[in-house]
C-alpha cells in the first residue's frame, strides 16, 4: 500500500478514535470523500481491506490503525 494510503488511513483513525472513543468502527470507505475521484487509491483500499486482510465492513479504527503502522 502507498505511503498516501496509509497516512491517511492513520490520521482518519486517529480523529475518529479522538472523537468518538477506542471503540469506534470504521469501514474503508471513511478514508474517501463522497465521491470517487481518485478510483486507483479507493481500489487499492478496498483490495487491502477486501482481498488481502478479509475485513468486516466496519472493524474497530483501533486495529485498522495498527495493522497499517505495522506494515501488514
Amino acid at each position: 500500500m502507498r505511503q498516501e494510503l496509509r497516512n491517511r488511513i492513520i490520521e482518519i483513525c486517529e480523529k475518529k478514535i479522538l472523537a468518538k472513543g477506542e471503540s469506534v468502527g470504521v469501514s474503508f470507505y471513511a478514508f474517501f470523500a463522497n465521491k470517487n475521484d481518485n478510483p486507483e487509491l479507493l481500489m487499492e483500499a478496498a483490495t487491502w481491506w477486501i482481498k488481502m486482510h478479509k475485513l468486516d465492513h466496519f472493524e474497530k479504527a483501533v486495529k485498522v490503525k495498527e495493522m497499517v503502522e505495522t506494515g501488514l
